[in-house]
């Protein structure tokens, strides 16, 4: 049984690709060298997975920012402002995904969306009239032969089609269907040029066809499927999907001419129940059995229990999805050997993958044995009185009262805030010398004295700042804080933590996830100390801090042993603790994150209620259902698509939610508007993932426009998210321009300051 893998961990193993890209970015080192670190790159992850014994290896699945990114600019398609640019075709490059400001021009990012239920971000393509898709690069053909010029047989990655399609945002004068005959034409010359360098197989990613398909839309994929696979020659293809099954097309894909399938076993819950119906003998079943989304140990009694149901003679052993979404190496990990035992990053999966294809020909029993070992008995001891309290949990426990109308009114009356009240979402710049001196005092090479002098002093100072320029709700500033999620697991029963656990989120930047290996029970208090330490410091209201339980579970890597429902449970009974020691403190507004609330909704609509937010919503309506109606309930939503699930945040019952909004153009007003959204908004004015300074005209302009869809007693002036990866130069001088633009807008709606 042959092993493939979808893809692999492109930053590096200690995120070497980051730090050679913010070298460039800083102008220290050359596009020359920039590019021989990446070419160093890549041949050390092939050859990682040759000598594994992978037998399909992928490339073209590298990339200095995104690949769907690359894909639109494979194929030229890329805004005509941007093409404009005198830059390199690199610059330009990097233009598109975070912006320019300079003496070339001035053009904002494109729009960032969530790759499907995960924490990766992608680059979303932009159609206009102006677009005119050719072939102009030469990426996925110069990195086959690269990997074959060291004697590394790989199989190219492509975005497939449909997929890139249905990821895209079409201009108001055009149409999806317009550009099919040109996308047709271009994967075709793809495909003739593969055939010409010699390529076995091509992998076309079509993770699309895990979502819910209209007849429109199978007939749009067979269109063009029936053009491409009859140009294909002795090219094989390989249709990938992952993050779900193919049920809504199932049928469609085992009678097109496609060599071999990519099913996803581990999300896709109808999968198994599907190639069970009927598999053609003829293709190839690439059976995705290794999960590419999580950290755990693959139980090989139960994966192979499944291979031998499998009507299929030709199996090729696979990841779930691209290993990407993993950190690299649990060598890497200062576990004690109990507890990393049972942990699998990328670099442990490829072993998994050969060890299970080993298993299956009937050769190495022992490692069986060990595996069925490991997931004998109990992990960890289940905390008794933790599962009474959730026992205990009636419908009253996620209910605030009195109704938010009500406590609008309060609330109004007690801040007496004025007209647009303006803020920020919570974090500012994480500068090196903050990472310095947190290092430090992690390492005990500061004393708690001193470390904690110098948070006093950058609060005290932003602090100031902020009164300065006229903001009217503050943040403390999260200076103390290593990341929104590990800050609170830190001080949570049932979490570990990575050492060099990082996981790529969009271009440079990365995540930690931390592992939730048992229960969760709060301690000690978590923020108080600051929190309450900036309220004393300023006559203004200062924000306290929190992330919801959603967004915790959400961002960690879940236990497998218990309902992910559960889990998050567990999390909401203790960050509900901390809001309630908050308000006794005396911190009057709450803000409570809940970023990746869409993140895990399932990909089809059928699934929304049933499979989460049935327990989501409730788990974050428990964390703040018990405190005072004049206490104001704030949360935050960053970079997902929420237009489709507006009633549901609505029913999370927050008094203010804050969105990012401004890559995507403000596009979630109209849905407020139509669903009579009831809850205080403060939809994203700027995008603080790009370095440029938004202008006040830039600022009054998005404002006006949020006007035109929100009452003006209900809207917030804010940045589209937290501000902890910016510079402080851009940082201060965007939001004076953006409390200067609601200043002005203040004077004309008729309120004085």
């Amino acid at each position: 049984m042959a092993t493939s893998v979808i893809g692999f961990p492109r930053i590096g193993e200690n995120r070497e690709l980051k730090f050679s890209t913010e070298k460039y970015f800083r102008n220290e080192i050359t596009q020359k060298e920039l590019f021989d670190q990446a070419s160093q790159l890549r041949l050390k992850h092939w050859k990682l997975l040759q000598d594994a014994g992978v037998d399909y290896i992928p490339s073209n699945d590298f990339s200095f920012y995104d690949t769907t990114l690359d894909t639109a600019l494979l194929f030229n398609i890329i805004p005509q402002e941007a093409a404009d640019l005198d830059l390199s075709p690199l610059d330009k490059y990097f233009a598109l995904a975070r912006g320019y400001q300079g003496e070339k021009g001035d053009i904002k990012a494109l729009p960032m969306k969530k790759w499907f239920n995960t924490n990766y971000h992608y680059l979303v393509p932009q159609f206009d009239k102006t677009t005119q898709i050719k072939l102009v690069g030469d990426k996925i053909f110069a990195e086959f032969e690269e990997a074959k010029a060291a004697g590394i047989n790989t199989r190219p990655v492509l975005v497939g089609p449909y997929t890139l399609l249905h990821l895209s945002e079409f201009a108001d004068d055009v149409k999806l269907e317009d550009f099919v005959p040109q996308i047709i034409a271009v994967y075709t010359e793809v495909i003739s040029k593969l055939n010409e360098l010699g390529v076995s197989w091509l992998q076309i990613d079509e993770p699309s066809l895990v979502k819910d398909m209209s007849a429109q839309d199978r007939v749009l994929f067979n269109k063009i499927y029936d053009a491409l696979l009859a140009k294909k020659a002795s090219l094989k293809v390989l249709l990938q999907t992952y993050f779900g099954d193919v049920r809504d097309n199932y049928s469609d894909l085992i009678k097109l001419d496609f060599d071999g399938l990519g099913l996803d076993f581990i999300e896709g819950r109808k999968t198994l129940e599907l190639v069970k119906s009927g598999f053609p003998d003829e293709k190839f079943l690439f059976a995705g059995l290794v999960n590419g989304k999580n950290i755990w140990r693959n139980n090989y009694q139960h994966t192979l229990k499944t291979v031998k149901q499998l009507a299929t003679k030709n199996i090729v052993l696979s990841t779930s999805c691209s290993l990407l979404h993993v950190p690299f190496s649990v060598a890497n990990e200062e576990f004690k050997p109990k507890i990393k035992a049972h942990f699998a990053f990328a670099k442990e999966k490829l072993a998994e993958l050969v060890a299970l294809s080993s298993i299956f020909e009937g050769k190495n029993d022992n490692l069986l044995a060990k595996n069925q070992k490991l997931f004998a008995g109990n992990r960890i001891n289940s905390n008794e009185a933790l599962k009474e309290k959730i026992a205990n949990l009636t419908e009253a426990s996620f209910v605030r009262t009195p109704e938010f109308s009500k406590r609008e009114a309060l609330q109004k009356e007690e801040f007496k805030l004025p007209l647009l009240p303006t803020t920020t979402i919570g974090s500012f710049p994480q500068t090196r010398e903050v990472k310095k001196m947190r290092a430090r005092f992690k390492r005990h090479e500061l004393g708690q004295e001193e470390y904690d002098a110098f948070i006093a002093k950058k609060i005290n100072d932003w602090l100031k700042w902020q009164e300065e320029i006229g903001l009217d709700v503050l943040v403390h500033g999260e200076f103390e804080r290593n990341d929104m999620v590990e800050y609170f697991g830190q001080n949570l029963s049932g979490y570990l933590f990575s050492k060099n656990g990082w996981v790529q989120s969009y271009g440079t930047r990365g995540v930690k996830p931390p592992i939730i290996w048992g229960d969760v029970t709060r301690q000690k208090p978590i923020t108080i100390k600051w929190s309450k330490y900036a309220q004393e410091q300023t006559d203004k209201i200062v924000k306290g801090m929190l992330t919801g339980p959603v967004t915790i579970l959400n961002w960690s890597f879940p236990r497998e042993d218990i309902p992910v429902s559960e889990s998050t449970l567990q999390i909401a009974l203790a960050i509900q603790e901390e809001v309630l020691d908050l308000e006794a403190n005396g911190i009057r507004i709450i803000q409570i994150d809940e970023a990746a609330l869409r993140e895990k909704l399932p990909l089809r609509k059928s699934d929304w209620y049933s499979e989460y937010l049935d327990w989501a919503i409730p788990a974050f309506r428990l964390v703040h259902s018990k405190v005072k109606p004049e206490t104001q309930i704030h949360t935050h939503m960053c970079y997902s698509e929420f237009t489709d699930i507006i009633p549901a945040i609505d029913n999370m019952d927050a008094d203010v939610i804050s969105f990012e909004a401004s890559r995507s153009n403000l596009e979630i007003l109209d849905a407020l508007q139509a669903q009579n959204f009831k809850t205080e908004v403060g939809p994203g004015v700027y995008d603080i993932h790009s370095p440029r300074v938004p202008s006040v005209n830039e600022i009054e302009n998005a404002i006006h426009k949020i006007l035109q869809k929100v009452p003006e007693h209900k809207v917030w002036i804010n940045p589209d998210c937290g501000l902890k990866t910016r510079g402080e130069r851009e940082t201060k001088a965007s939001l004076k321009n953006l409390t200067s633009a609601a200043q002005k807008i203040r004077k004309e709606l008729g309120e004085c300051e």
